[in-house]
């Protein structure tokens, strides 16, 4: 096996080999390019991205800066936003659901290191896969830990440390993440109500007389 073909397969490998650091100056210049872009070339900033992930929807929004580990490592799904300095170290497969969106300062990371130090210090690290639905809110300044799965309709608070999976359809915060509570009928209701005042006003010309 290649030293690429451990670190996906989630086994120890040599984050020197110099196949992956080919991979990685690939993503510094697209990342490069796509940071010193201007809002006026959104195209082109889709392009770019759509040339450094493994695959992403027809939709795909990114805010400049964004910084990743090799790009083609990250799977992207329909209709996906992320703010301002996301980061996301694809040394294993991140795999994020349709109908994304990410508050600025989101952090995935898939790494993980030895805990003996004389094999770290070998440069020799592993990773872990990250699984996201569809759906999802992720608040501003959360990290998202290696080997985490969250499921679909889910809403992440801001600055939560997520360790371990969120299943669907809950609201979950904190350091360490944890569920707060369900999303429910109410809740669906509740916003569907708020809409339609919001298209009331909108049909009026924006006159709340």
């Amino acid at each position: 096996m290649t030293q690429k073909e451990m670190m996906l397969s989630g086994m120890l490998y040599d984050s020197h080999d110099d196949e992956l650091r080919k991979d990685a100056a690939r993503s510094r210049q697209l990342t490069r390019l796509f940071n010193n872009s201007t809002e006026e070339q959104k195209e082109y900033r889709v392009q770019l991205l759509k040339q450094l992930f493994g695959s992403t929807g027809e939709k795909i929004h990114i805010e400049p800066p964004f910084r990743c580990d090799y790009g083609c490592n990250i799977y992207i799904g329909e209709r996906f936003y992320a703010n301002f300095d996301c980061i996301i170290l694809d040394v294993a497969e991140v795999h994020i659901g349709n109908n994304c969106l990410f508050g600025p300062r989101v952090c995935i990371y898939t790494p993980n290191h030895p805990i003996d130090a004389d094999i770290r210090n070998l440069a020799i690290e592993l990773g872990k896969p990250v699984h996201i639905g569809d759906n999802v809110w992720i608040g501003g300044s959360t990290v998202i830990n290696p080997g985490v799965t969250i499921g679909n309709n889910v809403v992440i608070g801001s600055g939560s440390v997520v360790t371990k999976d969120i299943p669907d359809n809950v609201i979950a915060a904190g350091n360490p993440c944890k569920i707060i509570r369900k999303i429910t009928d109410e809740d669906k209701k509740y916003w569907q109500s708020e809409f339609e005042k919001y298209q009331n006003i909108v049909n009026q010309g924006g006159n709340l007389q």
